[in-house]
């Protein structure tokens, strides 16, 4: 139930011809109080319910529990949530012995683009891919939560 996990900027759209796997996402918030998120995801044609807890002093470890729910129950609970949707597109891109997600966000969101990693150990080295940009894991704006009330085009 611990998720460790580093967030990058991307600079290139190279990644797309290396992605595997490309799904939609859309997201909103039960709760988005930093200590503890509720969110509610559909991705692709499945929906699920994720309680993260707050982040440690470096932002990439933190408790998450994570349940698949059906697909008609994540669209109502979206119509309760919290106001600000994140929609984007998920790309799975294999680089090495990991797999980052790389998201292209529309909507409110749109113009950004960023990689997540996940680890078993915040120190675990990794490949960095050339279109890996500016590591953004303990800036807050970056946090999906955030954008959904500060939305990146009002930056």
């Amino acid at each position: 139930m611990i998720e460790i996990e580093r967030k990058f900027l991307v600079l290139s759209d190279s990644f797309v011809a290396e992605a595997f796997s490309k799904k939609r996402i859309v997201q909103a918030y039960i709760s988005s109080n930093p200590d503890r998120t509720v969110r509610i995801r559909i991705k692709g044609d499945k929906g699920y319910i994720t309680i993260k807890g707050k982040g440690n002093h470096s932002g990439t470890t933190r408790l998450e529990w994570e349940r698949e729910i059906g697909l008609l129950d994540a669209e109502t609970l979206l119509t309760i949530c919290e106001s600000g949707i994140i929609e984007k597109v998920r790309h799975e891109v294999k680089v090495g012995q990991h797999v980052f997600e790389v998201d292209i966000f529309s909507g409110e969101n749109e113009g950004l683009v960023m990689a997540e990693i996940e680890l078993e150990d915040e120190n675990e080295p990794f490949e960095k891919p050339n279109w890996l940009g500016q590591e953004v894991t303990n800036d807050e704006r970056y946090y999906n939560a955030y954008l959904s009330k500060n939305p990146y085009k009002k930056w």
